[in-house]
């Protein structure tokens, strides 16, 4: 790939889709400092029923706006597929008030007000005001959040019980007096190593007491006013899980079809997992194979330090091997910082680069409290996953592509489907180069594999009240029992991932489905081309795209 990035001329779909993202900058300044672009980043959006109204108002007019632009290239026509189907997502799921019941143990406007402040540039006084003005304004956001929700019982949609509970613990913690707010503010210094004025530090001091304070205010709503009103049916039902499924994989499936495969797939992946685990060991079970792997030192690491090194380590000579090799890996892409999560709450995951790359893009592993040992024969196919090939090369190329993709394709376009489809899909590729041929770290990636299948059953046979595997109901206590038999996790890494499931309805199937399009086209265009099929080409004509829906990618790359 050349280091000269291609330059072509806005359209007038360029400008709809620019315009889109100035309006959603301004509905939600917090979006300015996931993408990196000015904006008002010492604030928040309006999180009240008026603010969903808002941007579901200006989605509407965007949408006539793209509808009268007329595309001119290739480009604008994955453009307007693309940028037209999330804007018609966003007026389906207003009309069905979905933001009424937003609240989940991962990913809802209740972690999303702290967790922008991971993301906040920290180098100058200028950028720790943005830091002190954004805390001191946390708790309106929340009480935003607080209005929204009491509007969902007003409405009778509400969430589970069982999320609003969890959340109510987590609020709980985020919101503890010498918590991390208090220690943002504490480990507030300059890039340059000079000292804040003694002005500043007091205004963080202040902002982290009463985000921490309103934090803990709203974990007492949650606990006291909302959790008696919330719904006690953790299944949101076919309609609503039809368009979460839609939304995060921008495409539509056959959910029961989706089901059954996800079964064979479950039954496929504890096969291959038996026959490694024999190579491990003579006629060792799998369970047997993993306290093998566990019981050797040189797999083991040692506390949260030795993780980050040898998270960044692992990174850094992926990047190494795969540039020039099987990918053309553009300079500001090869910086890729792996961090431990200032939260405790579990998971692992991954922010893109902001626009210019003065932020790279980041690893983020969020540790248990407690958990102290890691076993790297699971986790090197994570760093796969989130890193080179997975998340950032895919995520980093198209912010890099900025000569042909305007800011939205760039920044915001795409779906989990196309984002964790692709890196469950670099996982099995980094097999086939023959990069996870150790039969340790090659039973860590299916451990994986098989935790995503898991899933792809379990979310969609609670949420459609589907009958389990057994012939029961998909029930709480069966869902942990399903998840502890089919992953090699700690405890309670599976209650996180359970918690998960239950109240994010559709995310957490995108994974394997989303490997199983991009499979799936990949093997269409194969078959196409024949002998000059080339891998290698196909991938960068594929990232060049950005992130996008799979309906769109299949539309593009296929025909």
């Amino acid at each position: 790939m050349s280091q000269e990035r291609p330059v072509r001329q806005p359209t007038a779909v360029d400008r709809v889709a620019e315009d889109w993202v100035t309006t959603l900058v301004d509905l939600d300044p917090t979006v300015a400092t996931y993408i990196g672009v000015p904006g008002r980043t010492g604030e928040y959006g309006d999180t009240s029923p008026a603010g969903a109204a808002a941007t579901a108002e200006a989605a509407a007019a965007t949408k006539r706006a793209l509808d009268a632009a007329e595309a001119t290239d290739d480009v604008d026509r994955v453009t307007k597929a693309d940028l037209g189907a999330e804007l018609d997502l966003i007026a389906e799921s207003y009309e069905r008030k979905l933001h009424l019941r937003d609240l989940n143990v991962i990913a809802s406007p209740a972690q999303s007000v702290r967790e922008v402040l991971d993301l906040m540039p920290t180098a100058t006084e200028t950028d720790w005001q943005d830091v002190a003005s954004r805390l001191a304004a946390l708790p309106d956001a929340l009480e935003g959040i607080r209005e929204t929700l009491l509007e969902g019982t007003r409405e009778h949609v509400t969430p589970a019980k069982r999320q609003v509970a969890l959340i109510a613990e987590q609020a709980a913690r985020t919101g503890a007096e010498d918590g991390l707010f208090q220690q943002l503010a504490d480990g507030a210094s300059l890039e340059d190593g000079g000292a804040l004025p003694e002005s500043l530090r007091e205004d963080l001091r202040r902002g982290a007491t009463v985000a921490a304070a309103a934090y803990r205010s709203f974990g007492q709503f949650l606990e006291h006013e909302l959790l008696p009103l919330a719904t006690p049916v953790d299944a949101v039902g076919r309609e609503d899980y039809e368009l979460h499924s839609r939304r995060f994989l921008g495409a539509t499936v056959d959910l029961d079809e989706t089901y059954a495969w996800g079964l064979e797939e479950l039954a496929r992946m504890r096969d291959e997992q038996e026959r490694i685990a024999d190579r491990i060991e003579s006629g060792a079970s799998v369970a047997r194979a993993i306290e093998v792997l566990d019981q050797d030192p040189a797999r083991i690491l040692h506390g949260t330090d030795a993780l980050q090194r040898w998270m960044q380590e692992t990174s850094d000579e992926s990047i190494r091997e795969m540039d020039g090799r099987f990918f053309d890996i553009a300079e500001p892409i090869k910086r890729l910082e792996c961090r431990i999560a200032p939260t405790q709450e579990g998971g692992i995951y991954y922010t893109g680069p902001s626009d210019d790359f003065s932020r790279p893009g980041r690893m983020w592993w969020s540790v248990p409290q407690g958990v102290t040992e890691f076993g790297t024969w699971r986790e090197k196919t994570t760093v796969y996953h989130e890193g080179v090939p997975g998340h950032h090369l895919q995520i980093s190329q198209g912010v890099y592509n900025r000569g042909e993709l305007n800011t939205w394709r760039r920044q915001l376009a795409g779906s989990s489907g196309h984002v964790e489809g692709w890196a469950l899909y670099a996982e099995r590729l980094m097999e086939q180069l023959g990069f996870l041929d150790d039969d340790g770290d090659r039973l860590g990636m299916l451990d994986g594999q098989r935790m995503r299948a898991a899933r792809v059953v379990l979310d969609i046979g609670v949420h459609l009240q589907k009958t389990n595997p057994d012939g029961g109901a998909w029930t709480w206590e069966y869902a942990l029992d399903f998840m502890g038999q089919n992953v090699n996790m700690a405890p309670e890494f599976v209650r996180f991932e359970v918690a998960r499931y239950f109240g994010w309805p559709g995310q957490a199937p995108s994974y394997k489905v989303g490997q199983r399009v991009w499979e799936s086209i990949r093997d269409e265009v194969a078959a196409r081309e024949g002998a000059s099929f080339d891998l290698k080409s196909f991938h960068h004509r594929a990232l060049a795209l950005g992130s996008i829906g799979l309906d769109t990618l299949r539309t593009a790359l296929v025909g």
